[in-house]
């Protein structure tokens, strides 16, 4: 049924550009996307997310456009824009919005719309089927049919790949969830797993992230009591993780497009039914407030290796919002530096992978080559990139000044190693 299918992706970013490589590779694709800039360097067989490489590209077929007379080649449409807050943590469901009227105007008789995009329960029938339908002039369940297949795209993670998850897939009613699971199968070699409703499918992916969001925000809880009675928190959970069942969670800073996003589209769903989430939102809370505690702590710290706060500089290495990837969405390392300047320090900000130009944009952070990086009072290291976890006690002090101080945000580093190299380490 759906290997006679033409597929397109709508939105070619961390999500959509490995689905359309993985169908490219199959099929003959189209993948849209309003940034001609993206076309472009797509089309020169570039991927600036690094989520898919050259070679991928060049193997798989796919028409790149951001011509809406193009997209209506297709007739199985994958919708996978972001889904991201606004700055009261409330959804912003303009991409999809937006997604939604550019492939309603493509719509024909017969085609399927999915969405991959993560949305709270009822976000795909209630609000993206009025839209397809109004620009469209077509009837969804006689003249178009819509799925939800949401995405489990880990950035970064080159074990965990597209078609290596098994996809949970859905429909309308059950015509299209077969013809859905159908295409899907073709290129998911893990396999696919056919929910019992489209709300079922949103609902499944939003609790994936707030689980382990919750799970994190109880190690972040537990570094925060741990840091007052002078525990090293790794230290506890190294010796707690002997256990067979005990979860391996660590703490750390909560952002990115997922994890940091996805639990206030449940919570906002659940608000507007009357019901005020308690466990959720305490959590969020929590995680939201690590990078502001870990910048007061950097302060601690200097103080006790005897700097002079008022002045000074700080390094932070790392700006993205997980290690080994270059997207910047949503990072909470932005946090640690707005507090640092707060307490009127020189924050110098590094990254090995982040782009210089869209963090300019996205937070206003110059970013300086590492080679060009000043000694400073403090490092906070903050992302656990590659090229920071293979630095040395010595490399450390080449970029400190004085008494060195090094804020250990992920654990990477050799306690006993820094002890001997009289660099004055916390972690978190």
């Amino acid at each position: 049924m759906g290997n006679t299918r033409t597929v397109s992706v709508v939105g070619l970013g961390y999500v959509g550009l490995p689905v359309a490589v993985a169908f490219g590779k199959m099929r003959r694709t189209i993948g849209f996307d309003i940034n001609a800039t993206r076309i472009a360097e797509l089309k020169a067989g570039h991927d600036r997310t690094g989520e898919v490489e050259s070679a991928d590209l060049r193997q798989a077929d796919i028409l790149f456009t951001a011509d809406i007379e193009e997209l209506k080649l297709a007739d199985f449409h994958i919708v996978a824009v972001p889904t991201p807050v606004d700055d009261a943590n409330q959804p912003d469901l303009t991409p999809v919005h937006k997604a939604s009227r550019t492939v309603g105007r493509a719509l024909k008789k017969g085609d399927i719309v999915v969405y991959e995009s993560t949305v709270y329960p009822g976000v795909t029938e209630d609000e993206c089927v009025p839209i397809l339908e109004a620009e469209s002039g077509l009837k969804c369940g006689v003249d178009f049919k819509v799925g939800y297949s949401p995405e489990r795209i880990n950035p970064g993670d080159k074990e965990h790949t597209f078609t290596k998850i098994k996809k949970v897939v859905s429909g309308q009613d059950e015509e299209t969830l077969e013809i859905v699971a159908d295409v899907y199968a073709s290129v998911v070699t893990a396999g696919v797993h056919k929910a019992a409703t489209i709300k079922v499918a949103e609902a499944a992916k939003v609790i994936e992230n707030t689980q382990r969001d919750l799970n994190i925000a109880l190690m972040n809880e537990l570094a925060l009591i741990f840091d007052r009675m002078g525990i090293d928190t790794n230290d506890v959970l190294e010796a707690a993780g002997t256990k067979w069942n005990f979860l391996k969670f660590k703490p750390g800073l909560v952002g990115g497009h997922c994890i940091g996003v996805d639990p206030y589209y449940l919570t906002h769903k659940a608000e507007k039914l009357g019901y005020i989430p308690q466990v959720i939102l305490s959590g969020r809370r929590i995680n939201d407030g690590m990078g502001e505690f870990i910048a007061q702590r950097t302060v601690k710290e200097m103080i006790r290796a005897g700097h002079n706060v008022l002045g000074s500089r700080v390094t932070v290495l790392g700006l993205t919002f997980k290690e080994n990837c270059p997207d910047l969405r949503n990072s909470k390392v932005i946090d640690i530096i707005r507090e640092l300047e707060d307490y009127g320090i020189h924050v110098q900000v590094t990254d090995a992978l982040a782009d210089h130009e869209e963090a300019m944009e996205e937070y206003g952070v110059k970013l300086v080559p590492f080679e060009k990086l000043e000694p400073a009072s403090a490092l906070v290291v903050a992302v656990a990139h590659s090229a920071y976890c293979d630095l040395s006690p010595a490399d450390l002090r080449s970029l400190a000044t004085g008494n060195p101080v090094v804020i250990d945000v992920k654990g990477i580093y050799d306690k006993p190693a820094l002890r001997d190299a009289e660099i004055q380490l916390w972690r978190l």
